[in-house]
């Protein structure tokens, strides 16, 4: 499976890689639940997605070394997923979408302490990229991140 990369940005090339809801749902079952098999995959998440979209992304991922597949040595008909470096690597960017939705989307307060166990200090040069956007876009810094 090919990809066509649109442009050289990062954050695009990064969005064509994951960027669709189930590779990052795929992904949050795998770091936050520990969720490596199929069935598991298909089974237990909440948002119900069939199973050729799974094997497809499963696919994507692989192909992109986010993960790897291999038989699982308990059942010689079942597949194995592992996290791979890259894989882990997304651990913030999973932690930031949670966090961001844990404070602005109605989450259920059980299903939000993941993310808030990861909770981390704004960096300082996204503290003033924030502040500059706010004043460029009219929004009082009193009102800060919540409004």
């Amino acid at each position: 499976m090919a990809v066509t990369n649109r442009s050289g940005c990062p954050i695009n090339l990064a969005i064509e890689l994951f960027g669709d809801r189930w590779s990052l749902l795929i992904l949050r079952d795998m770091i936050f639940a520990n969720r490596r098999h199929f069935r598991e995959l298909l089974r237990e998440s909440d948002e119900k997605m069939t199973s050729s979209i799974l094997a497809d992304r499963l696919e994507r991922l692989v192909e992109a070394g986010i993960l790897t597949r291999d038989d699982d040595p308990s059942h010689k008909q079942k597949a194995l997923y592992t996290l791979t470096n890259k894989g882990i690597d997304l651990v913030p960017v999973l932690a930031t979408i949670g966090i961001w939705g844990a404070s602005h989307c109605p989450a259920d307060p059980e299903k939000t302490a993941a993310t808030r166990d990861l909770d981390y200090q704004t960096p300082e040069s996204w503290s003033r990229l924030m502040s500059s956007l706010r004043a460029t876009h009219g929004i009082p810094t009193s009102s800060g991140a919540g409004a």
